[in-house]
Formats: C-alpha cells, structure tokens, sequence
C-alpha cells in the first residue's frame, strides 16, 4: 500500500517563527498533536521540523519558559524525517523505526507537504484489515455450515 493511500491530508503546519503558545493553539483547534513547521507556510510548504504536544510540555513548560516568547524553531526536531507519497508504506514504518519517530510529513511528487503519517492512521489500517480477515473466517464458516449439512 503506498502513502498517498493512508495518510493524513489536512495536514496543520505553522512557521518556524511561530511561537509555542501558537502551535499549541493550533492543536488544539485542530484536534491534533503534531505541528509541522514549514519553510513558506504561504509557499512551497518544505517542512524544515516538527513540534509536537509533548515538545511543548518537556522543552517549554516544563522549564518554565514563557510559551508565548519561545519560537517553534527553538523546540522543533530537526532534522525533519519526511517520506514520499508513492512510497510503501512499509518503507516509511521502518524509517518512523530507524528514527524513532511517530509521525512522518508525507510530501508530493513536487516536494510540496501533501499529508502526514501517522500511529494513529497505521492503526486504522490494521485494525481495518483485521476485520477483513475475520469476515472472511466467518463467511467461509457460514459457506462450510451451508455446503455441508
């Protein structure tokens, strides 16, 4: 299965000059807990970092720095692992792996961000095909219990 087909297409992003109380904002607004940080938020949108909920926590509150006075780029992870919308999804898995990551910015054939991976959307994949091999279990049970009376 390739990107394209999985990831997340509303991507929230924000500029690097942001500020942490913005980003927080931002995903809180959106019901999310990832910002990525682009380039030219008006632009090509290249993703040069991301932020997440918990950055925030551990690099701002937690050292009780002023969340409206610290810049995204200050707590953003850098160097920003991104993936490819045409490439396997198995092949972005073993990068989130290498990296230790849990969200990946997907960009297009133009280098543009066109979507992010994330747990949550591989964990939608599984559990749908889950259910699709339980309703195969159950529907060669039903045939085999008509078929064999």
């Amino acid at each position: 299965m390739l990107l394209n087909e999985i990831c997340t297409p509303d991507v929230v992003y924000c500029s690097a000059d942001s500020t942490a109380l913005a980003a927080a904002r931002l995903m809180r607004e959106r019901h999310v807990g990832d910002v990525v940080v682009v380039d030219e938020p008006n632009g090509d949108q290249t993703p040069i970092g991301v932020v997440t909920d918990r950055d925030i926590v551990i690099e701002v509150i937690a050292k009780e720095q002023d969340p409206a006075k610290v810049t995204v780029r200050e707590i953003m992870r850098t160097p920003v692992v991104v993936a490819h919308a045409t490439e396997e999804v198995s092949e972005a898995v073993e990068r989130m792996k290498a990296h230790g990551v849990r969200r990946i910015p997907v960009m297009g054939e133009s280098q543009r961000l066109v979507g992010i991976l994330c747990l949550d959307d591989l964990l939608k994949q599984i559990v749908t095909d889950a259910g699709a091999l339980v309703d195969i279990v159950s529907r060669e049970q039903s045939r085999e219990h008509r078929t064999r009376r």
